[in-house]
């Protein structure tokens, strides 16, 4: 195990030997609440792209339920049309009622995408890992 004497000699250790410790322990503070504004202004900004995707996908999944209704709606119009006339005049809505089932599919598909994308803080959680946890609050790790 070595030394502190065998440690290389570097700038914070001739800060440290040169300078008072009120002036250390002021370096410290304003050097903690540097960290502690930058790691809230990332939390921000991950906060804000993660409820962009959020709001995608909720729009693309109110449009592949408001398809779906159509869906329903011309398949019951088709359904009735087609047992009324027990001929091929209610085919007309049945297609139309199939094309709004694959619109609803796709929009399910791209919001249900765009939700599973979304990552939540990931830079923001990595980063506060690195924080010593002699800065944390008070847990069972730093007892």
């Amino acid at each position: 195990m070595s030394s502190p004497a065998d440690l290389p000699h570097t700038t914070a250790h001739e800060k440290a030997e040169n300078l008072p410790l009120g002036e250390l322990l002021s370096d410290l503070t304003r050097d903690v609440s540097t960290l502690m504004r930058q790691e809230v202004e990332l939390a921000k900004v991950e906060i804000k792209e993660s409820a962009t995707k959020a709001g995608k996908g909720a729009g693309m999944l109110g449009g592949a339920a408001y398809a779906g209704h159509i869906t329903v709606l011309f398949l019951s119009i088709a359904l009735w049309w087609a047992l009324g006339q027990l001929v091929g005049l209610g085919w007309s809505a049945v297609i139309v009622a199939v094309i709004w089932g694959i619109v609803a599919a796709i929009l399910a598909a791209m919001g249900r995408k765009e939700l599973n994308a979304i990552k939540g803080m990931p830079r923001t959680a990595e980063t506060v890992k690195e924080i010593p946890p002699a800065l944390k609050p008070n847990t069972e790790e730093t007892r």
